[in-house]
């Protein structure tokens, strides 16, 4: 697949794109996500067990089931966050296969990093500070990449998706593990109240940041819906792509395989 940089998409740093609800050039929404990060990393755990009533680790043991890792294989884990996918996966591949660990927030990379040496992960696992959207790594050079709760926060998602098909090698698979769309009505009212209610107070009292936990809230709402997220990905070049709502679908898991 040719690199998006050099298709007759229009100039990717100009224009303007949504930071939440609102409305910001193109080239200030990496800052903007950097500083939110920036701003909750150290208790960004902390905040995924209170927002999630802990629920979160039961997607992510689901993400993994689906990726189907096998020992000795190599594994790119994107907006890899404090580490949770990356330490499983690097349990499943052993001491013959790699983990890559990548995420463009320096702040939360440390922390992953950190919280994975204390636990004694070492050896197949390392660190890369990177663009989701434009990785440096060579083609065809991962069995599997994952992206879990980070899709939301990139700021040309089709050019991410393009490179995560970009990278892995024929037979692999991408996961995407993101909030998504409730498919129940009276779920959606009720994940609405707490979301634009519930979260910024958890925020403001654990974090003391109120409009990071209320960009959170806005940026899942302008995320694609789980069809349109699997048509992004076919037109990636990914293909058997499904999705498989859980909870609802207050998150969603989709699945594509480069065949």
């Amino acid at each position: 697949m040719s690199d998006p940089k050099d298709s007759d998409q229009p100039d990717p740093d100009r224009g303007t794109t949504h930071f939440g609800y609102r409305q910001v050039p193109v080239g200030e929404k990496q800052e903007r996500v950097r500083a939110v990060f920036d701003s909750v990393a150290t208790r960004y755990d902390l905040m995924n067990d209170l927002m999630s009533l802990g629920i979160h680790r039961l997607w992510k043991r689901r993400t993994i089931e689906l990726a189907g890792v096998r020992r000795g294989q190599r594994v790119l884990d994107l907006a890899a966050g404090t580490g949770d996918l990356a330490e499983r996966f690097a349990s499943i591949v052993g001491p013959d296969g790699a983990v890559i660990m990548s995420d463009i927030n320096e702040a939360m990379l440390g922390q992953g990093r950190s919280r994975l040496v204390s636990a004694g992960v070492i050896g197949n696992l390392d660190y890369v500070l990177a663009n989701a959207e434009r990785l440096p790594f060579a083609d065809h050079s991962f069995d599997c990449v994952s992206i879990g709760f980070g899709l939301r926060n990139v700021t040309h998602k089709q050019y991410a998706l393009n490179e995560m098909f970009r990278v892995l090698r024929p037979g692999g698979r991408a996961l995407v593990l993101e909030f998504s769309h409730p498919t129940v009505r009276p779920l959606a009212r009720a994940y609405d109240l707490y979301s634009f209610t519930v979260l910024p107070t958890l925020g403001r009292l654990v974090t003391g940041d109120a409009d990071s936990y209320r960009y959170l809230a806005e940026s899942i709402r302008m995320h694609p819906d789980q069809e349109t997220l699997r048509e992004m990905m076919e037109q990636a070049g990914l293909e058997r792509c499904q999705f498989y709502n859980l909870t609802g679908g207050i998150v969603a898991i989709h699945r594509g395989y480069k065949l």
